[in-house]
């Protein structure tokens, strides 16, 4: 069997989710070999559910005859993949590592102050500002904090 790309798999998932799930965004989603896992990661206003989390995967019936899917939540620490994502994320503690070391350090933790479709800009947690461009940005999650939001989400 031929390796798909992420990218492929993405048009392809987000073209079949379309038309039944308008307002679902794929979030993510980590490829195995063909045969193996496929995990996607979903949200939509409201957040995500069990059955929101079935029917999707009940709508993949072409990526599940290749892959074991697995439909979740992006969850708590949610991956940061596009300017959309960080734009989101204002106020929220993140943790950013570039592909390549910038100003001598190549991992950045820090609140996102401004999102644009070129950058991001954090206060850094150890004081001091980040204008990170998105194009360097090789993995970024948002860092829950359990204590700011007493347990839960807002």
């Amino acid at each position: 069997m031929r390796r798909e790309s992420k990218g492929q798999l993405l048009t392809e998932i987000e073209a079949a989710l379309r038309p039944a799930f308008p307002d679902v965004e794929v979030v993510d989603l980590d490829v195995g070999q063909p045969g193996r896992t496929l995990t996607l990661y979903i949200d939509r206003p409201g957040g995500v559910d069990l059955e929101l989390c079935a029917a999707v995967s009940g709508a993949l019936d072409e990526i599940r005859e290749r892959y074991a899917l697995e439909v979740s939540s992006p969850g708590l620490d949610r991956r940061l993949r596009t300017a959309a994502h960080f734009a989101a994320a204002l106020g929220e503690d993140v943790v950013i590592r570039l592909g390549e070391p910038r100003d001598g350090r190549s991992t950045f933790r820090g609140v996102v102050r401004a999102a644009s479709d070129e950058s991001v800009a954090l206060t850094l947690a150890g004081g001091g500002e980040a204008c990170l461009p998105l194009r360097e940005i090789a993995t970024a999650h948002v860092v829950y904090d359990f204590a700011r939001n007493g347990g839960r989400r807002e």
